[in-house]
């Protein structure tokens, strides 16, 4: 009995916790946010985060992945194209915006920190791999891409560029660009029949 009491109250914190370090990360940037911090702001003690997250990395992208998941949903409209454009365009909106300037912040601090940056690669960026690799597969089943696709190689040729552009050059990432990208991807791997 006592667990079943105990369930709302454990995900009432848990949810305080992933509010608290998803509004630190937006005021202060990854850097300044500490488990002391977030332990203040969601009223809670360091141990209680610790009973569920190894780091502050884990929590915050934890926190992160919990506020924005919705916002990036997986598309099926019967099209690959369709779909990957959807896919490509939501992230790169979402990117843009200050909760997306996130994402920059996040993999700039997982350079010097490898527990980050496998944090942020298993919780966020494989995940949206997958999604990829969905749609992909479902353009297969539907005849509508290559039987013999590579498509480990196909999504980073897709997602390469978008990184490159945001990490790198800082060269515009906007609709055309996308849909440009997309298409050039998409000709080069669809079925011949």
């Amino acid at each position: 009995m006592e667990n079943k009491l105990g369930r709302p109250r454990c995900e009432k914190t848990k949810t305080a916790i992933l509010s608290a370090a998803y509004d630190l990360l937006l005021e202060n940037g990854f850097g300044a946010v500490t488990i002391e911090k977030i332990a203040e702001r969601a009223g809670v003690s360091k141990a209680t985060i610790y009973k569920w997250w190894p780091n502050k990395a884990a929590v915050v992208v934890d926190g992160f992945l919990n506020a924005t998941n919705t916002k990036l949903p997986i598309p099926d409209t019967g099209s690959t194209i369709k779909d990957m454009l959807i896919q490509v365009n939501n992230f790169v909106k979402f990117l843009m915006s200050r909760e997306g300037n996130v994402i920059t912040e996040i993999i700039a601090e997982g350079q010097s920190d490898p527990k980050l940056a496998e944090t942020y690669r298993t919780i966020y960026f494989k995940p949206r791999r997958n999604i990829s690799k969905q749609i992909l597969e479902r353009g297969i089943s539907r005849g509508e891409l290559r039987k013999d696709l590579n498509i480990e190689v196909s999504i980073d040729l897709i997602w390469g560029p978008v990184f490159y552009r945001l990490l790198i050059t800082g060269e515009v990432i906007d609709s055309t660009f996308v849909e440009n990208l997309v298409n050039y991807v998409l000709e080069g791997i669809k079925s011949s029949l």
